[in-house]
């Protein structure tokens, strides 16, 4: 892997720099929103918006927050999916979400969850329990999917053509070989991400302690072995999200039946086409991690989730024929011992290895502007509100 890094600085990866404006912005995620400006007309406000938060920036038919005038083509086509293809999905995904529940809970029948920390969960199950619960997870995961509109997804694995050359010796390359990533390193787009993945190697993932709460989604998370997250605990036995996070890479890297961590390590969505700066939680704890590249082309609607409420994007997503998903995994990352000394450094060279071989533009951004864009287009479309 050393030696693919000294390739990348003779292909440098596209950077976009921030707006100098905003240069205080880039590490503060809990800045209050930006106070909206009614002097101004929508338009100009729209066109400098988008010049400055280019990684949120929708360029699909539905226009900016999807909500821009639609050609008469596109609605008679929505209006007719509203009636017919809306109603059907919704059926076919909540049957799916509930034969999936059903046999989370039958699997987990006279079990006791693990309690430790922010962890409850099953993932600790072993046997037949474990099993199915994966398997039928990684089934109706894609199924799921497929009632969506996703019915070929395009997969690519990259191979490491200079792994040998990186390793000192036989046996050295052997080890590595043999090592079990930690983590799932992965761009992200869209809440279909997380599908995507179930289906492919039902990892665990950070959640808001309040998702274990949901009806049917709450058993399932604890089943896909979750990281629960708190934020506003203050207790002195509260570790935080890197403390948790760090030790359950650390044990997916040492333990071949505990699950793999899934981190979006960029902290939000983007469009697509951009990559944010990497928050270091994945890397701490200096174990090899697999960097996996999603894009989703579209000709309508992009299923991206950037700057369009939810109710929205679900909606309209449902809404469209076919959709499309082309995914990229990317050789297991092993870091050298500087990058295992310096999660900083580490953290940096995968973005710019993924960056580099997706194709995806580095932007320096991240949630504390994506907030500010979202409040000021707000201001901007709706000057009254």
């Amino acid at each position: 892997m050393e030696s693919e890094l000294k390739d990348l600085n003779s292909k440098p990866a596209k950077i976009q720099q921030p707006d100098p404006t905003h240069d205080d912005t880039s590490s503060k995620d809990d800045r209050p929103l930006l106070k909206p400006d009614s002097s101004s007309t929508a338009a100009a406000n729209i066109y400098e918006l988008e010049k400055k938060f280019a990684a949120y920036v929708r360029n699909d038919v539905y226009g900016t927050m999807g909500r821009g005038e639609l050609p008469l083509k596109e609605k008679i086509m929505l209006g007719i999916s509203l009636v017919t293809l809306l109603p059907l999905r919704i059926v076919f995904g909540m049957s799916l979400l509930v034969v999936y529940y059903m046999i989370c809970r039958i699997c987990t029948m006279f079990c006791a969850p693990n309690q430790e920390e922010e962890e409850e969960g099953y993932a600790h199950l072993g046997g037949w329990r474990r099993a199915v619960i994966v398997r039928s997870g990684r089934f109706l995961s894609r199924s799921l999917l497929f009632v969506v509109g996703f019915y070929w997804i395009t997969e690519t694995h990259k191979d490491s053509a200079n792994t040998k050359e990186n390793s000192k010796t036989e046996g050295t390359h052997q080890l590595e070989e043999q090592e079990k990533p930690g983590a799932i390193v992965s761009n992200h787009v869209s809440y279909l991400d997380i599908l995507y993945h179930m289906s492919s190697s039902f990892p665990s993932f950070v959640a808001k302690r309040s998702v274990a709460k949901i009806p049917l989604v709450g058993l399932i998370s604890k089943c896909l072995g979750c990281v629960y997250v708190q934020r506003e605990s203050k207790s002195s036995d509260f570790k935080g999200v890197a403390g948790v996070v760090t030790d359950r890479v650390r044990e997916a890297h040492r333990n071949g039946s505990a699950p793999m961590m899934l981190l979006f390590p960029e902290g939000t969505t983007t469009n697509g086409d951009y990559l944010l700066s990497f928050k270091t939680g994945a890397f701490l704890a200096g174990a090899p991690v697999m960097p996996v590249i999603l894009r989703y082309p579209y000709q309508r609607f992009s299923p991206a989730w950037d700057s369009i409420t939810g109710v929205r994007h679900v909606v309209f997503l449902l809404c469209q024929f076919a959709n499309h998903m082309e995914v990229m995994h990317l050789p297991t990352y092993y870091p050298s011992q500087q990058e295992k000394d310096d999660p900083k450094l580490y953290a940096n060279n995968v973005r710019r290895l993924m960056a580099t071989e997706g194709n995806l533009i580095m932007s320096d951004i991240g949630l504390a502007e994506k907030r500010i864009y979202h409040a000021a287009l707000n201001a901007a479309i709706d000057p009254g509100s």
